[in-house]
């Protein structure tokens, strides 16, 4: 009788991958490409034949641990970024014995690039400038939302920028693929990674400076992605990137990044607006302190000029959640709370790294100079009177700093409150005694730490208990959990603010007066 080979167990790659079994959910299809580690495929899912992209892993590919954590952080930055307009979304992430499966949004028109090339056969030229100011504005507008969120993309190129359909009326422009972006702290980043075509001259000399002995390269930042952007946009004008070399050598391609001399003089450059070349000459500067920022491109004029770019300072999505936060009712601060604790730690590991940037001296709570230190080197320009809003309205038991399940709260997207799951959970901690409604001595228990008045308790139990039956039951939280209220901005200056809100995302007038 033959022996049987028993099969080795492999590492755990993700910290809490979703419990269902991929094979139960999905049946894979068509292959649609492979990367490094991975192959994606279009995938479909069983219950209601609805069609995914489905990026799978084998794991005797993640060689060294370094592998694996890339694979770790890449499902992080997914799980962060969920929700934000123009981002691929993922849906979720599987792990079995064999391989990581990523599921995500299937964009099925095509990329980039592939747009440039059907237009420049079909017109003659790549775009107008007003159409390349609509796909730059996309574009910026992705890096921004990163930036805000405390994430460096590294790898911005056409190829990385999927239309999610081919109805050309319908169709969004979305990124994709951030296996080789990362959670960034402002110590700089020491890393040889992107493409060589859209690589920023810092990130070509710390590749030449690492093989140099005794030499320690210099670090980079953010401002990697600015110049990636501004070789896209270049491409977008022109039909070709400005390092581009006929001999497709990475060597001549180094060497012209690090010239930074994009031509302004060949066609079609002398017809396109001086508006246009001042912007590229500006993201594509060899010195990266001299490159605007993500916001500072979006109200540059020419953006401007095209319809859409907004003029006023726009605060990033850190500061937009925060100050959500702060026009929550005070019940629905503390359900927040515990839904944000319950969750995965690839869903929040993108917040715990924020926290940790903003809590310097690592003591585990952020201190109000902490938190202005922090909101101030997010781009945030708030006043102190703001600010102290912000630290009294986050921080639930009155400790005079934030606490790491208080940030949590304060800043988790609020799409994850529709999830059934943290619903309930939410409602239990509510409803003590499991009779499936909260009664008045239920709620004052709970909201003990709030330190409010008896009549106050009375007033948001008579806020919520919409059928006036004297306990507040399952619909009727759910239905004041998915109320949400602008603060003092309107659905419109939201919506035309660009700042990454859904319709989800909005709240109600309840508990005003606690804000008052």
């Amino acid at each position: 009788m033959a022996e049987t080979k028993k099969r080795v167990p492999t590492m755990r790659v993700l910290a809490t991958p979703c419990q269902e079994r991929f094979i139960d959910l999905y049946d894979l299809g068509q292959k649609l490409g492979s990367g490094q580690f991975g192959t994606t495929y279009v995938c479909r899912e069983k219950a209601t034949g609805h069609k995914w992209a489905c990026k799978s892993i084998p794991k005797s590919k993640l060689l060294t641990e370094n592998d694996v954590e890339d694979v770790r952080r890449e499902v992080a930055i997914l799980y962060h970024v969920q929700n934000q307009p123009n981002i691929v979304n993922m849906k979720g992430a599987y792990e079995d014995r064999d391989y990581v499966h990523i599921v995500m949004e299937l964009c099925s028109g095509g990329e980039l690039y592939d747009t440039i090339i059907e237009r420049i056969e079909a017109r003659g030229v790549p775009y107008s400038e007003h159409d390349a100011a609509e796909m730059a504005r996309v574009i910026v507008r992705v890096v921004e939302r990163c930036h805000a969120l405390g994430i460096v993309h590294r790898d911005l190129k056409p190829e990385n920028f999927l239309l999610s359909s081919r109805d050309p009326d319908t169709a969004e422009l979305k990124a994709t693929d951030f296996g080789l972006s990362c959670f960034y702290k402002g110590d700089g980043m020491a890393r040889h990674c992107g493409s060589p075509m859209y690589m920023a001259p810092e990130v070509v000399r710390w590749r030449s400076a690492t093989h140099l002995v005794g030499k320690r390269p210099a670090k980079y930042g953010p401002e990697v992605d600015i110049w990636s952007a501004g070789v896209i946009i270049y491409a977008l004008l022109c039909g070709f990137p400005p390092f581009y070399h006929s001999s497709h050598s990475t060597k001549e391609i180094f060497k012209a990044v690090l010239r930074a001399n994009p031509s302004f003089a060949i066609p079609p450059w002398p017809s396109i607006s001086e508006h246009a070349k001042d912007l590229l000459r500006q993201m594509l500067n060899p010195d990266p302190a001299k490159r605007p920022s993500a916001h500072e491109v979006l109200c540059h004029p020419w953006l401007a000029e095209a319809g859409a770019a907004q003029t006023e300072p726009l605060p990033p999505v850190v500061l937009t959640r925060l100050k959500q936060f702060t026009s929550m009712v005070k019940m629905k601060r503390m359900a927040m709370k515990v839904i944000a604790e319950g969750l995965k730690e690839e869903e929040i590991r993108g917040l715990r790294e924020l926290f940790e940037a903003m809590d310097t001296d690592h003591s585990g709570t952020i201190t109000m100079t902490e938190l202005r230190d922090g909101l101030k080197k997010y781009g945030a320009n708030l006043s102190d009177a703001e600010i102290s809003r912000i630290m009294e309205e986050t921080d639930i038991d009155h400790s005079g700093e934030i606490e790491y399940g208080e940030f949590l709260a304060a800043t988790l997207n609020l799409s994850k409150i529709d999830k059934q799951e943290n619903l309930l959970k939410a409602f239990a901690f509510f409803d003590t005694d499991g009779s499936g409604t909260i009664t008045l001595d239920e709620l004052q228990k709970a909201c003990e730490e709030l330190k409010l008045s008896p009549g106050e308790v009375e007033a948001m139990m008579r806020e919520v208990d919409e059928n006036k039956d004297g306990t507040i039951d399952y619909q009727e939280f759910v239905a004041m959990m998915r109320k949400t209220q602008t603060g003092g901005l309107t659905r419109r200056d939201i919506m035309d603010g660009n700042y990454g809100l859904t319709d989800k995302e909005f709240g109600s007038e309840s508990f005003r007066f606690l804000l008052s």
